[in-house]
């Protein structure tokens, strides 16, 4: 763990100068507003719309300048926090309600100027409270504790549930045989000794790492005028810089875009702020497919924020200069939010100094700042500052419902991934199923890094994936050819619980990805991890493809296409509004408890309810399916024969030495089998197994196919056998190889024995159609029509005359998709 801190209330509010009223000295004052940046610059004295206090501060610490409203007005206020000798911006916030936090570290003695200023809205007063609070840290950092990366070999799926559940800090970045794990001292050193991984070293020093990247930000910077984004951007944003150009690209597109703060203020108080962007956009009852994208669930993750951001930015100007993204635009309403957990990535984006992770710096902070789940000792102080240092808080990404409680998520309030004490219990959290729960969600992608995937359900191996398979690969697949990125189901990486599409995509049926943004680091070099990636340009991978500003014009070509979703039509006259409803339960995960043990599913109630209103005569609304995924059944297939006999394999003779330096030093032994196909026989996967008899042993296991791509392998410590397993196995010819990685004793080789297994596919499981409950109401709210609507994706479902039939009528039934 880091090194914690003590944090004390020193000071409390602003004081104005001799003779100003008591009562009032907390309330800025502004006749006007003014639509400007706040944090750009100090405003000379008495500007309009804005207004101003001097202090100093009285501690080496934190500084706290909130703005909340005078009771019974809201406008739109935000405040900036400046060092008055140089001018240079300490903290600011730029939400769109008078709910404001500018909070950054500051020296005694630093004089300081807290500007106020009235963007917009009818309140011409604002409150304004001003803590310091002292830091002192405990404890003398050393070397010692310097941060590395390791990449630790992980080639089954036991060992990836292992690593999961050591309590390190396991990052997205992996593949079939190994996943990169963060060690942020020696105590995470020590563990994942104890533990009897294997690992390599990617990069030795973080700090070092994290200091450089800054150095190379701040010269790209200098020297690039404007970069090829859509924005142009050269630099990471701030928070602060998000939230302003969001509610500046809505007041500069009225009819185009429109901001809007989420229902739930983060544990901070921090408002969470999206834009929603379409033609007509303030009708979002118009029935148009909704795209949804967002970003930095996990606060390290930057490149996440930016590339969401960007798409904003590439939507806005190609409705007026791209024709052909004019035409999506025009067909679908797009949501885009790209921070979702503020707390968090404030924490760490505003870290000082860069590469300083020893002490107040939580540049590696990962998740939100919950403060109920930690024990008593650990829940003092603000997030910013605070005992337990980074390690506070609850991963959004493993919070959701979807299988909540399984594998693939820690259960010590400690874990970088921990799930938190209950499905939904983060106020970040809701706030996605909030929107996802009320809109026609058709398409969501939610945004990480810096695996360089496209990832999509189910993030549990167990789970079999839906019938829709083949479809929803596609579309990843797609996706992937644009970026350059590996396109595979969440569990190919590893087991993952209570992630955002593994709820959305099961409980709704609107298709739904994570992209993990490639690049070098979780915030790299701007110029690689932001425009490269985005752009499609070198080094990126997907240089030359389009990279993921293709990949989001192609999802959001998919929102578009009715065939990806279903359409209800019918008739109604103007102003009457439609409804669909359905509320449902669904199991999470067997919860796993600390001691191992399981208790039984905790059954999650979701209520999904949304509105369309009509022009008048004939309408179309694009909705999800109306059954969802997770009762729709699963994806397999039929045998279309028996699958083959397995059969034992001969040790080659001798035995060859040991070697751990495989593939580097190719000393092994090897052999090879053939594996059959239709219409001789149908394999749903086969299993090379290897077994031995002492646990001292180790010997691993890789299988290659006839164009010598590895295509399975097994490589674990402390066991007595290597199974590698390959599902629908193309026939042809295999090569295995057998590594002897360390012997008990050399001088009494424990030799191996081997089979290979054969299983038949397993057939496909079909569920019970649901149906969506329909209502229609006049305007002034009467009930005139009720149906049960059954529509499948790519079905266009005629829902009849249900606002013009009595309410008794429309409950008959019906042939079609209406009953």
């Amino acid at each position: 763990m880091l090194a914690v801190s003590v944090v004390a209330l020193a000071a409390a509010f602003v004081t104005l100068p001799a003779g100003t009223a008591g009562a009032a000295q907390n309330i800025l004052r502004a006749d006007k507003s003014v639509p400007r940046s706040c944090f750009a610059k100090v405003l000379p004295k008495g500007t309009a719309g804005t207004d101003r206090r001097e202090l100093t501060s009285t501690v080496d610490g934190l500084v706290q300048a909130r703005l909340k409203p005078v009771p019974g007005t809201e406008g739109d206020w935000d405040v900036a926090v400046f060092d008055k000798a140089t001018g240079a911006v300490v903290a600011a916030s730029t939400a769109l309600r008078t709910h404001e936090l500018a909070e950054s570290f500051v020296k005694k003695g630093q004089e300081l100027v807290v500007q106020g200023c009235r963007y917009g809205g009818p309140a011409g007063q604002a409150q304004l409270g001003v803590d310091f609070l002292a830091l002192t840290p405990q404890g003398t950092p050393t070397t010692a504790s310097k941060a590395q990366l390791v990449r630790v070999e992980t080639p089954t799926r036991a060992d990836k549930n292992k690593l999961t559940a050591l309590g390190l800090d396991v990052t997205e970045k992996g593949d079939a045989t190994g996943v990169e794990v963060v060690l942020a001292d020696d105590a995470d050193r020590q563990v994942l000794k104890n533990s009897g991984f294997k690992s390599q070293v990617i990069e030795a020093d973080l700090s070092a790492k994290s200091v450089q990247d800054a150095k190379t930000d701040r010269q790209y910077a200098a020297k690039t005028a404007a970069s090829a984004l859509p924005s142009g951007r050269t630099s990471y944003r701030h928070l602060y810089d998000y939230n302003y150009e969001m509610k500046e690209l809505a007041r500069k597109n009225p009819g185009l875009v429109s901001a809007f703060t989420m229902p739930e203020s983060t544990w901070e108080g921090r408002d969470v702020v999206g834009v929603e962007i379409a033609t007509d956009v303030k009708n979002v009852t118009d029935g148009k497919p909704v795209n949804f994208t967002m970003g930095v669930h996990h606060a390290r993750e930057w490149p996440a924020g930016e590339h969401v951001m960007e798409w904003a930015y590439e939507l806005i100007n190609g409705y007026s200069h791209d024709a052909a993204i004019r035409s999506l635009v025009g067909k679908t309403r797009n949501i885009v939010v790209p921070i979702i957990n503020p707390d968090g990535f404030e924490i760490s984006r505003e870290a000082e100094p860069k590469g300083d992770f020893t002490r107040f710096d939580y540049e590696m902070k990962r998740k939100n700042c919950n403060v109920d789940d930690s024990p008593a000792q650990y829940s003092t102080g603000v997030c910013k500052a605070n005992p337990a240092g980074r390690l506070r808080g609850t991963d959004p990404n493993r919070n959701y419902g979807g299988f909540w409680g399984g594998n693939g998520a820690e259960i010590a309030w400690s874990g970088d991934t921990f799930r938190g004490s209950a499905p939904f219990s983060e106020p970040e959290v809701r706030n996605v199923r909030s929107i996802v729960s009320s809109r026609q969600v058709t398409n969501l992608m939610t945004m990480h890094t810096v695996a360089a995937l496209v990832l999509r359900p189910p993030g549990v191996a167990d789970v079999r994936p839906p019938l829709e398979e083949p479809a929803y690969k596609a579309l990843g697949d797609k996706l992937a050819s644009r970026n350059g990125y590996t396109s595979e189901p969440s569990w190919a990486l590893y087991d993952t619980t209570g992630t955002t599409e593994d709820w959305s995509y099961w409980a709704t049926g609107g298709w739904g990805f994570t992209i993990e943004v490639g690049g070098n680091g979780f915030h790299g070099p701007f110029a690689d991890s932001v425009v490269a990636e985005y752009e499609g340009l070198a080094p990126a991978a997907g240089a030359g493809k389009g990279g993921n500003r293709q990949a989001f014009l192609d999802m959001l070509g998919n929102a578009a296409d009715p065939q990806q979703h279903s359409t209800l039509i019918g008739s109604a006259p103007k102003g009457y509004q439609l409804k669909l409803h359905k509320t449902f339960q669904t199991p999470t995960s067997p919860v796993i408890q600390p001691d191992g043990s399981t208790k039984p599913p905790i059954y999650i109630t979701d209520d999904l309810n949304s509105k369309f209103t009509t022009t008048g005569g004939r309408f179309a609304w694009s909705v999800n399916p109306s059954t969802r995924p997770y009762v729709a059944g699963r994806y397999g297939r039929d045998p279309q024969g028996p699958a083959q006999q397995g059969f034992a394999v001969a040790n080659p003779a001798g035995v060859p030495p040991i070697n751990q330096n495989y593939p580097a030093d190719a000393t092994a032994e090897s052999f090879t089998f053939h594996v059959d196909g239709l219409p001789k026989v149908d394999n749903g996967k086969f299993s090379v197994n290897i077994n031995w008899a002492n646990t001292a042993t180790d010997w691993d296991l890789f299988v290659y196919d006839a164009a010598g791509n590895l295509v399975s392998s097994s490589a674990n410590g402390g066991t007595t056998s290597e199974h590698a397993v390959l599902f629908d196995p193309p026939a042809g010819d295999y090569k295995a190889v057998v590594v002897n990685y360390d012997q008990a004793d050399p001088n009494a080789v424990d030799d191996w024995t081997g089979d290979v297994s054969f299983a038949s596919p397993i057939p496909p499981t079909y569920g019970t159609k649901e149906a969506y409950q329909l209502t229609c109401s006049t305007p002034n709210g009467k009930l005139v029509g009720v149906a049960d609507v059954y529509a499948d994706r790519g079905q266009t479902v005629d829902v009849g005359e249900v606002c013009t039939r009595s309410a008794h009528a429309q409950k008959q039934r019906a042939s079609g998709g209406v009953r």
